[in-house]
């Protein structure tokens, strides 16, 4: 018997449809069909049956990274529910555009365990209106459930950040992404970076070839057949999770990769703070102490190796 191990899973199955259309996405507006859908469910059912057979030591955290929208789907609000109800599980959190309902995430003996589930949000402005997503924002906290809310670092999004970050309690955490591609001045970096003190982290990819990282050893990526990859980046396989042949293969490793420019994969760069800025909350992206971030403050020295 393998020991029992703390492992990070990125889960991402074939689900592709999304009900936004933002213009710097390829899967905008894209509509899986009845059997897509399907199969996305089959899949994500038997990962939910796999963790929860895993009771002899193993510690799981998961975040659901779907290329579509999730939280539109009953079953991945399903998934959620049940895995945060197990013990086993330290956390489950989704990337979402919170285009869902929100009474589905309610506490109780049938409902979700809200100290273990979280959400990671992204505000897209132009797809929803402010004061709905603002509204929806307010409803996650009014239940007590954990998440950060975020946005993409383009020009035309600034006041709608701004506006945002006003709104917000100063306990949520508003992070920035820098736009794919996007070079930004250091005069509009600074307007970033006084709405989230992180942003430099984003700003620039970060250099990773031959850096000790995390993934492949202690964080696992994994899509809907099983197969289980270092990060969802790095294609070469490490084997299958449902076999279980992927734990022979789980070993501290170097990055193969030139540079890492996305916070999913640098986030778990040893190289990098991250584990210490986002403790307790590397998966839904809630730092240790979001309320000094809120209000400009620094959690520790910035400690960058980017490709400017």
């Amino acid at each position: 018997m393998s020991p029992a191990m703390d492992l990070t899973i990125l889960y991402r199955g074939p689900l592709a449809s999304c009900d936004y259309d933002c213009p710097y996405c390829p899967f905008a507006k894209r509509r899986d069909s009845r059997e897509q859908l399907r199969a996305d469910r089959a899949a994500l059912e038997r990962f939910t049956g796999w963790a929860a057979a895993q009771t002899d030591g193993d510690r799981l955290s998961v975040l659901f990274t779907p290329w579509g929208e999730g939280l539109v789907r009953s079953w991945y609000r399903r998934a959620l529910t049940e895995l945060s109800r197990m013990p086993h599980i330290r956390r489950v959190a989704i990337q979402t555009n919170l285009s869902c309902r929100t009474d589905w995430l309610t506490g109780g003996e049938d409902g979700a365990d809200l100290g273990t589930l979280a959400l990671w949000c992204t505000y897209h402005p132009g797809q929803t209106p402010y004061g709905r997503f603002l509204a929806k924002c307010r409803e996650l906290s009014a239940r007590g459930v954990r998440f950060s809310v975020g946005v993409v670092g383009f020009p035309e999004h600034l006041e709608e950040a701004r506006r945002l970050r006003a709104a917000l309690p100063s306990e949520v955490y508003l992070w920035v992404n820098a736009a794919e591609g996007r070079t930004y001045t250091d005069e509009e970096a600074g307007r970033w970076t006084a709405l989230d003190p992180l942003f430099p982290y984003s700003r620039h990819p970060h250099r990773s070839a031959g850096l000790p990282c995390r993934t492949g050893e202690s964080v696992i990526s994994v899509d809907g057949e099983g197969t289980v990859r270092r990060c969802h980046f790095v294609r070469a396989e490490l084997g299958n999770l449902y076999d279980g042949s992927y734990r022979r293969a789980l070993r501290p490793r170097a990055c193969p990769l030139a540079v890492c420019d996305c916070h999913i994969g640098y986030v778990h760069l040893e190289t990098l703070p991250l584990y210490d800025v986002f403790a307790g909350g590397v998966l839904e992206r809630v730092p240790r102490a979001p309320a000094s971030l809120s209000q400009g403050q620094q959690i520790g020295p910035l400690r960058l190796d980017v490709v400017t």
